[in-house]
């Protein structure tokens, strides 16, 4: 099995343990089969970002323990779906972007520049 890479070509870094992100919950923005949403950009978020998804259907920032999900706050990394970022770029409010952490996956979707623009420094 290959390892997986990031938009940049380098093997995917973990995006975040604390809180427990990724499609498999184990902190990286890795994709399979099963992962409908391409959760594949890791993103720190922001308070503004927060409000966008939420005002979209996606509450990010409210716990939700049955689902075993601590609510994030700005300043969490966590793995987004490739088009709900997307639409926050196109809306004026994508969230800083952790190029090493993000998926090449996510390339399908958008732009490396638009990722690129938004990118945490390293």
């Amino acid at each position: 099995m290959t390892r997986a890479k990031n938009v940049l070509g380098e093997p995917l870094q973990s995006c975040c343990t604390d809180p427990m992100t990724g499609f498999y919950r184990d902190g990286v923005c890795n994709t399979g089969p099963d992962d409908f949403g391409t959760h594949v950009v890791c993103a720190e978020m922001t308070a503004e970002f927060l409000s966008f998804t939420k005002s979209r259907g996606n509450d990010l920032s409210t716990p939700r323990p049955e689902y075993r999900f601590p609510g994030l706050k700005p300043g969490d990394g966590w793995c987004l779906c490739a088009l709900r970022w997307k639409e926050a770029y196109e809306a004026g409010v994508a969230p800083p972007v952790r190029l090493a952490a993000t998926h090449e996956k996510a390339l399908e979707f958008v732009d490396l520049k638009a990722l690129q623009a938004h990118q945490v420094a390293p």
